[in-house]
């Protein structure tokens, strides 16, 4: 049994399966065991004198994963207050069964958006209908907007002559911009662009605005969209009259505010007209070619890479994805017809607003108490159980009803300045970093709780091994339902015998075991099919999958294929 239990700790830290692999180990070596005695004396003893062959590492990994998803994902016996534990994981686990269930549904809200609209999923037709060759040239603007932060960049590009080169400035949102009216946001959009090419083209400030840019704008927010922008000019009058009260103009509106954006007078207005209009007031010469969402520019950017890719998933301070569909299931289009020879289009899911109606998903009490003190209560809660916005929040949420009950912190005192008090004070950075905390007695989460950054006095071991276990739980749900988003979307694209997902987003990027969760739960679902699907990063691929719609854009205009 001591080998087992050896093997088994060796196993759990190489997986990453739960930041509590110490502690859990012996209910691995425990399963393992049961399932040798189960198989046989014979093969009991054959097992024991076996190597550590990698098949063999591999399916005490598949058998951890699988009991990591379960309702017994920690050792309760080796950590505190063992039925605190016990009842949160019982709220927050998903299992197999239930993981299945979701990624039908969303299939079924899948097709109904592509029919027609005011699905709970919207399935917003891009019209982006060609992917890049590589033989783009020309040097493009792109705003990346819709986040905690804005970017802007030039992305150069030089056909199969060479790598794209990008330039970027990255600038921070305040929380009046994102509040206050919808002019001051789009000036401010317009201001850093103009800080840009006075950092970016300081030695040539005459130049740069004495030539017509051409720019592609990220909006990442549900848009109604009825083209890239250009081709709509063309578009017969009386067919666009029919689509909107202001005749022929309007190329994307924005349906609803997410991630905690407020700014007055922009929905149901054009987003490209409210920018331009921005950009003349501050005497920049940038025409908007193309509004594209920033999933779409992240498929976009990584196909430019990789031609295999065929979605584009966000998971960072929001969560969306986009993906290559068929043109002819799109049977709700409408607007300009797309170019001839047509067969596919990008599609922006925006899956945030997935099971609004709770018919699917099992809610905490905490998930609700959060919803209904976001602006806009009962839209896209599939958003806030997965995104870093919302994440860190819940287990906010989570320490102060511990608190209270007196099964955390009983010991400690928790000042009144606390950001643990504020909405939003515990960010989902602080996750990560209690996460990477292996340490014996978790030093860095009591140097974070005890710090300035929540300023609670006298922390005990226990109370730091629950907080822990807190942030695992929430992490560990974020990452399986955003396994099961993309199992239904590969599924819904009949792409299980292979295909490349680009991802971008701070969570896959640096949130401990994102990956290797969200990889788990796939393997889960579909079984042996889940290795054919990459699961890649796409670093900054939302700015530079802009640019190159833009070119894409251009080309269309000039009549390149």
């Amino acid at each position: 049994m001591d080998r087992w239990v050896a093997l088994c700790r060796f196993v759990c830290l190489l997986t990453g399966v739960t930041a509590t692999a110490l502690t859990t180990s012996l209910f691995w070596a425990a399963a393992v065991q049961r399932k040798i005695q189960s198989e046989g004396q014979n093969h009991r003893k054959d097992a024991h004198n076996e190597s550590l062959s990698i098949p063999r590492i591999k399916s005490l990994a598949a058998l951890a994963v699988t009991a990591a998803a379960s309702s017994d994902l920690y050792d309760t016996d080796a950590l505190p207050n063992p039925e605190v534990i016990t009842r949160l994981n019982a709220m927050f686990a998903l299992p197999l069964d239930r993981l299945k269930v979701i990624v039908k549904q969303i299939i079924s809200d899948m097709k109904t958006g592509l029919e027609r609209d005011g699905g709970a999923i919207k399935m917003l037709p891009t019209f982006v209908t060609k992917r890049p060759s590589g033989r783009e040239r020309g040097s493009y603007l792109a705003i990346d907007f819709g986040g905690t932060n804005l970017r802007v960049c030039e992305l150069v590009l030089n056909g199969h002559a060479g790598e794209p080169q990008l330039l970027q400035s990255k600038f921070q949102i305040s929380e009046n911009v994102k509040t206050g009216s919808g002019s001051a946001l789009f000036d401010f959009i317009a201001e850093c662009v103009r800080s840009f090419f006075q950092t970016h083209h300081a030695l040539d400030a005459h130049d740069w605005n004495s030539k017509r840019w051409q720019l592609g704008f990220t909006f990442s927010f549900p848009v109604d969209q009825i083209s890239i922008k250009a081709e709509i000019e063309n578009f017969d009058e009386k067919e666009s009259a029919n689509l909107s009260t202001d005749t022929s103009f309007i190329q994307g509106t924005l349906i609803t505010w997410t991630k905690g954006f407020t700014a007055t007078n922009v929905i149901d207005r054009d987003s490209i007209r409210l920018l331009e209009d921005a950009f003349e007031r501050m005497n920049l010469n940038i025409e908007v070619t193309a509004l594209v969402n920033d999933t779409t520019g992240t498929l976009i950017s990584h196909a430019y890479q990789n031609p295999d890719t065929y979605a584009g998933v966000i998971l960072g301070t929001g969560s969306n994805c986009a993906y290559v569909e068929k043109f002819s299931n799109i049977t709700k289009f409408r607007g300009p017809p797309p170019p001839l020879g047509t067969t596919e289009m990008l599609i922006n899911m925006e899956w945030g607003g997935f099971d609004d109606a709770q018919v699917v998903i099992p809610r905490t009490k905490y998930d609700l108490l959060l919803d209904r003190n976001t602006p806009t209560p009962g839209s896209y809660t599939f958003e806030q159980l997965i995104s870093g916005m919302y994440i860190g929040e819940i287990v906010r949420l989570v320490v102060l009803d511990l608190a209270r009950t007196g099964d955390l912190f009983a010991k400690a005192t928790i000042v009144v300045r606390s950001p643990l008090h504020k909405q939003y004070g515990f960010e989902t950075s602080y996750m990560s970093r209690i996460e990477r905390d292996h340490s014996f007695d978790l030093a860095d989460v009591k140097a974070l709780l005890e710090g300035d950054e929540f300023e609670i006095v006298g922390t005990t071991l226990a109370d730091r091994k629950i907080i822990k276990a807190v942030c695992e739980m929430i992490g560990l749900r974020s990452a399986r339902l955003a396994a099961a988003g993309v199992c239904a979307v590969v599924t819904k694209m009949n792409k299980l015998n292979g295909c490349t997902i680009g991802i971008d987003g701070s969570l896959f990027e640096k949130y401990p075991h994102y990956p290797n969760r969200m990889r788990d739960a796939m393997r889960e679902i579909l079984g042996i099919s889940s290795e054919n699907i990459l699961l890649e990063q796409a670093k900054d691929g939302s700015g530079q999958g802009a640019g190159l719609i833009a070119a894409l854009a251009a080309e269309a205009a000039v009549g390149i294929q």
